[in-house]
């Protein structure tokens, strides 16, 4: 796997740098703001890039912009972005703009080499991946009307695990259920949320998106 970082705390990048070069990922290149980022996916094609939500010059969105337009300029290139705080809105626009192979980890999970490594896996496999923390956040939360209202808690459980980015047969072992329960339960959520077949949608990635909305 080749990854770009972009990342303008010095610490944080090498700390990135580190944890992936211990893994035998290699690390294509290093940038310090959008401009940097996006002149590195044009010119490394990498499989990922690992993108800090806020860079200069702002320190508000940069990174989100940028990770928007490698996923549409550069469909190849999945990207995880990470970020220092909590942030549901933020989690909502990046997975409306890039769809499927995005990914959103908070900060104190990058250091650790397994966290980063499965989720850096998963979206460059086409998945879209949110940090658990964010998805346990938003479970605690009451709904008691939306769309998510007609799940029962069986199938809040398991729409929460494809937000987390599980494969049906790890939602399976994670809530020890069988993997055909598993297909069963996602077969009603897409249901209940409206969400018909269609060759040119990504029906998990529709959920979570519906699961974020009616949570944020």
């Amino acid at each position: 796997m080749r990854v770009v970082v972009a990342e303008d705390q010095l610490l944080t990048r090498e700390g990135i740098v580190r944890v992936l070069t211990s893994a035998d990922v290699e690390v294509a290149g290093e940038a310090v703001d959008a401009d940097e980022l996006m002149a590195l996916v044009a010119t490394e094609a990498p499989d990922a890039a690992v993108v800090d939500i806020r860079m200069a010059p702002t320190h508000t969105d940069e990174g989100l912009v940028a990770a928007a337009r490698i996923r549409r300029e550069f469909p190849r290139t999945a990207v995880l972005i990470v970020s220092q705080h909590v942030e549901p809105a933020f989690v909502l626009r990046l997975l409306e703009e890039g769809g499927s192979g995005v990914g959103y980890l908070l900060k104190d999970r990058i250091l650790d080499r397994a966290a980063l490594l499965d989720s850096l896996r998963r979206v460059v496999a086409g998945e879209c991946v949110v940090d658990p923390s964010i998805v346990t956040r938003l479970l605690r939360r009451e709904r008691r009307s939306g769309p998510l209202a007609e799940l029962t808690e069986r199938e809040q459980a398991v729409l929460a695990e494809v937000a987390e980015g599980l494969t049906n047969a790890e939602i399976g072992r994670r809530l020890f259920i069988t993997e055909r329960t598993v297909e069963v339960h996602i077969k009603q959520i897409f249901s209940k949320l409206g969400l018909e077949a269609d060759p040119t949608t990504n029906r998990r990635v529709m959920a979570v998106i519906t699961y974020l909305r009616a949570s944020g």
